[in-house]
């Protein structure tokens, strides 16, 4: 969480395992989520990580972790809200 005058922002990861040979696809569907900053197809027990900012993270979490497990070849997500 970071403070910029009246607002304090979370940041919040989500970790998304996909079905093989879909992490890039999910990736970049994932990436045009409003909201979230940036996705990455990665290397490590998770092949997505994305990021995005919010002053509600529990509720846009809720929100932007419904639409990614929308998308084909989605197979699980994790979600950490950083702590500073």
């Amino acid at each position: 969480m970071y403070c910029c005058g009246s607002c304090c922002m979370h940041v919040v990861f989500v970790l998304i395992n996909t079905r093989p040979g879909k992490a890039f696809e999910v990736a970049n569907k994932v990436a045009k989520i409003e909201k979230v900053k940036a996705a990455y197809a990665v290397t490590g027990p998770f092949d997505v990580i994305a990021f995005f900012e919010s002053e509600e993270p529990i509720a846009d979490v809720k929100k932007i972790v419904s639409k990614i497990h929308e998308i084909e070849g989605v197979e699980r997500t994790l979600t950490a809200i950083a702590i500073h």
